[in-house]
C-alpha cells in the first residue's frame, strides 16, 4: 500500500538536480510537526539544528480504496478547497517563508500556489538555529526554476537574528538576486566586509540595507573588481538610500569615509553606539551625503559642538536627528542646528547634560515646526525653557523630560496649556506634583504621562 509522503529520512531519496522542487524548512526533530503541533512562530523557538530540506510535489491520488475514500470525504468537508486560485494566492501572501514552504507540501494544487512568484518577493527568515546559509540556497535554486541562475521576483531578504548566516549565504544573495532592493542582516554577526561588498556590487538596485549588530563590518562599498569594471549599471556609486549601522563597533572615520563617497545617494543613517565616530567622520559625511533626513550618533561619545556643525550644514533638509548621550555637546551646538536646521521634527538630546535653557530657547524659537523632543537627563533644564518650548512649538507631540531635576509642575502645566496635541510626556524621577499631572490630563486628552508618582493614576 502506498503511503503519502510524510516529514521522514526517507524523503531525502526524493531529491533531485535536475528539476528543483519546493524547500521546507524544518528541524531535523520533526515530532511536533507530525502530530499537528507544529508552532506557527519562527523556527527560533525549535531546539536542534535546522536544515532546509528539498521534496518533491505531493502525489495527485491516493492508490488504496479505503485511502481514497477517507481523501474524499475530507475534501468534501475541506472549505477552504472551494476558494478561487486567487484568492488562495492572496492568504498565502500573509504567511512567513517557513509556513509557505510547508504549504508547499499539503497537495499539488497548493504546491503550484505556494510557488506562484507573485509570493516570492519577500524572503523572511528568523532563529538563531536556523542553517541560514542552506536555506537560502535552496530557495534561491528553487526561485530560479523559470529564470536561471537568477530570482527576478525575489525584492526583499530579511534575515535579522540569524547568527549563524555567514558570508556565504550572502553571497548566494548576490549571485542570484540582481533586482534585491532591501537587505536586513541585523545581529548576523559572523558576516564580513567582503561579502557586504559583493551584494552592494552585484545588487545595483538595492536601497535599504540593515546591518546593525554586525560587528565585523566596518565599511560599505564596491568589490575592487567592480570598481575597476565601472559597471554601466551604477558606476562607482551606490544606490543604497537607507543604512543602518547600529553597533557597529569598530566602525572608524576612515570607513565612515568610504561609505559616505559611495554612498552619495544617503537619505537615512544610523551610526548609534559606533563609538569611534567623531567630527571628523561627520565633516567627511556632509562632504559627500547632502541629502540625509534622519541621522543618529547617538552614544558617540567623541562627537561634539563642531560635529553638530558639521550636521547644521545640511539645512532645511534634516528632519530627524538623534545625538542622545553626546556628553561634549552643549548650547552652542544646539544653536547651530536650530539655526540652519529650520524643518527639524525630531531631536533626541537625551542626557547632554551641557545644555541649558537658552539652547532650548534658541532651538524653540528657530524649529518652530518640532512634533518630537527628547531632553531628559538634562540637569540645566528648567521652567523657563519650558515656558518658551510652550509658546513657539505648538504642533509638539513627544515630549520627555526624563530625571529633568530642575522640572517643576508649574513649567508642565504651561506645556499643557499651548501644546494641546501632546500626545505622550515622560516625566519620570521628576518633582511633579499629582495636580500638575491631573492638569495636563485634562488640557491634552490623549496625552498618555509617564510618571514614577504613585498617587497620580
Amino acid at each position: 500500500m502506498a503511503v503519502p509522503p510524510s516529514f521522514s529520512d526517507s524523503d531525502l531519496s526524493m531529491r533531485t538536480l535536475s528539476t528543483p522542487s519546493p524547500a521546507l524548512i524544518c528541524p531535523q526533530n520533526l515530532q511536533g510537526f507530525q502530530n499537528g503541533r507544529g508552532s506557527s512562530t519562527s523556527s527560533s523557538s525549535i531546539t536542534g539544528e535546522t536544515v532546509a530540506m528539498v521534496h518533491s510535489p505531493p502525489p495527485t491520488r491516493l492508490t488504496h480504496p479505503l485511502i481514497r475514500l477517507a481523501s474524499k470525504q475530507q475534501k468534501e468537508q475541506a472549505h477552504i478547497d472551494r476558494l478561487p486560485d486567487h484568492s488562495m494566492v492572496q492568504i498565502f501572501s500573509f504567511l512567513p517563508t517557513n509556513q509557505l514552504c510547508r504549504c508547499a507540501r499539503v497537495c499539488r494544487r497548493w504546491y503550484n500556489l505556494a510557488w506562484d512568484p507573485r509570493l516570492w518577493r519577500t524572503i523572511r527568515l528568523t532563529g538563531e538555529t536556523i542553517n541560514v546559509d542552506r536555506a537560502l540556497k535552496v530557495l534561491t535554486r528553487r526561485l530560479c526554476q523559470d529564470t536561471p541562475n537568477v530570482c527576478l521576483m525575489l525584492e526583499t531578504v530579511t534575515v535579522s537574528g540569524c547568527r549563524r548566516l555567514t558570508d556565504r549565504g550572502l553571497y548566494t544573495i548576490a549571485q542570484c538576486c540582481p533586482e534585491l532592493r532591501r537587505l536586513e542582516v541585523s545581529g548576523c554577526y559572523n558576516i564580513s566586509n567582503e561579502a557586504v561588498f559583493d551584494v552592494v556590487s552585484l545588487c545595483p538596485n538595492l536601497e535599504h540595507l540593515d546591518v546593525s549588530g554586525c560587528s565585523k563590518v566596518t565599511c560599505i562599498s564596491l568589490t575592487r573588481e567592480a570598481s575597476i569594471k565601472l559597471s554601466p549599471l551604477h558606476g562607482k556609486q551606490i544606490s543604497i538610500r537607507y543604512l543602518d549601522m547600529t553597533d557597529c563597533f569598530v566602525l572608524e572615520d576612515e570607513g565612515l569615509h568610504t561609505i559616505a563617497a559611495h554612498c552619495t545617494q544617503l537619505t537615512h543613517l544610523y551610526l548609534r553606539r559606533c563609538v569611534r565616530i567623531t567630527d571628523e567622520g561627520l565633516r567627511f559625511l556632509m562632504i559627500y551625503c547632502s541629502s540625509i533626513k534622519e541621522l543618529s550618533v547617538s552614544d558617540c561619545r567623541f562627537v561634539s559642538d563642531f560635529g553638530l556643525r558639521e550636521i547644521a550644514k545640511l539645512e532645511s533638509r534634516l528632519r530627524y536627528l538623534s545625538i542622545a548621550h553626546c556628553g561634549r555637546v552643549t548650547d552652542v551646538g544646539i544653536r547651530y542646528v536650530a539655526k540652519y536646521c529650520s524643518k527639524l521634527r525630531y531631536l533626541n538630546a537625551r542626557g547632554c547634560e551641557g545644555i541649558t535653557d537658552h539652547g532650548v530657547e534658541y532651538l524653540a524659537k528657530n524649529c518652530t515646526k518640532l512634533k518630537s523632543l527628547d531632553i531628559g537627563k538634562c540637569p540645566l533644564v528648567s521652567d523657563t525653557g519650558l515656558e518658551c518650548l510652550a509658546l513657539n512649538c505648538f504642533n509638539l507631540k513627544r515630549l520627555s523630560l526624563k530625571s529633568c531635576e530642575s522640572i517643576t509642575g508649574q513649567g508642565l502645566q504651561i506645556v499643557a496649556a499651548n501644546c494641546f496635541d501632546l500626545q505622550m510626556l515622560n516625566v519620570q524621577d521628576c518633582e511633579v506634583s499629582v495636580e500638575a499631572l491631573r492638569f495636563v490630563k485634562r488640557h491634552c486628552k490623549r496625552c498618555i504621562i509617564e510618571h514614577t508618582n504613585p498617587a497620580f493614576f
